[in-house]
């Protein structure tokens, strides 16, 4: 395989624009799409090649990568039956969903993808816009081991762990696994910051206390730093970990087996009512402090 590759990035968003980008500084030819034009200027600019639609960006892709927000959105962008991204790719190319979507979903696109003769990996991400900035992505990759060895040079532009966890579904169960124990986390900190500060305690000289234990996890720095500062600035909105806990619930089945996820789903979803929902998640420790 030659080590220079072409790869359409379907989806700019926060996380999709950061990736196409360290492609492009690993000497790839990157051919971007986005619903929104105006999104891949910047990445022009830096010698991306834009399209007009996912079908017309797949075209000489040996790679497609999508990044986009839900199940639905990547329907629309794989499956879309005049210019989803399965009407224009090559036989040969290898279909890749980045995105945090449902198990479903996952093998439903896989079976679709891979009846028209193309090969299909999943390899949702953990890690934020500071990660993706600096190519330390964490890929949890489902599907065929061979088809995974060949995508893993690609991976590895963006990413600094590329972990194989099973058959297509389980990386989504793992990136939606791992969310929801980010988010459980996040609706804990809230409350007990709120708790501190309610009983009069210096809530940071507290936390400094605590984070000398082993039960401090490596997480909870930023996490209660961001909440004690009030700096709220989008590194993940509220309303995208909420759609997470509605991921991982329903894939739970009955709320009573996941009354966690749930209490936790329940403090985001106050957030959004208290229109938070495009700020970060820390920012619900207002919901415990004002």
């Amino acid at each position: 395989m030659s080590t220079t590759s072409t790869i359409a990035v379907l989806g700019l968003g926060a996380m999709g624009s950061r990736m196409a980008k360290n492609l492009i500084k690993a000497g790839h030819r990157v051919i971007v799409w986005n619903r929104t034009p105006q999104a891949a200027i910047d990445l022009v600019n830096e010698g991306a090649t834009q399209a007009n639609s996912p079908k017309e960006a797949v075209a000489q892709a040996d790679f497609v990568l999508a990044m986009v927000r839900d199940d639905e959105a990547s329907r629309q962008v794989w499956l879309d039956p005049e210019n989803g991204a399965l009407q224009g790719m090559k036989k040969e190319a290898i279909a890749i969903e980045s995105s945090t979507v449902t198990p479903v979903w996952i093998k439903e696109l896989a079976d679709t993808i891979t009846a028209k003769g193309i090969s299909f990996l999943e390899a949702p991400v953990s890690g934020s816009r500071p990660q993706a900035d600096a190519a330390q992505l964490v890929f949890f990759v489902g599907g065929d081991h061979t088809i995974f060895t060949q995508t893993e040079p690609i991976l590895k532009a963006m990413g600094a762990t590329i972990q194989y966890v099973g058959a297509w579904g389980s990386g989504a169960l793992v990136k939606l696994t791992t969310n929801a124990l980010l988010g459980i986390q996040v609706a804990a900190y809230a409350e007990l910051i709120g708790i501190l500060k309610r009983s009069g305690m210096d809530a940071q000289n507290a936390l400094a206390a605590i984070s000398k234990t082993s039960v401090w996890s490596p997480v909870a720095g930023y996490l209660t730093s961001t909440m004690l500062t009030e700096n709220f600035t989008p590194q993940f909105p509220v309303e995208l970990i909420e759609k997470d806990f509605s991921y991982i619930l329903a894939t739970a089945g009955a709320p009573e087996s996941s009354p966690m996820a749930t209490a936790a789903q329940q403090v985001f979803q106050k957030a959004i009512s208290q229109k938070l929902g495009q700020e970060n998640m820390t920012s619900v420790v207002r919901l415990f402090t004002k």
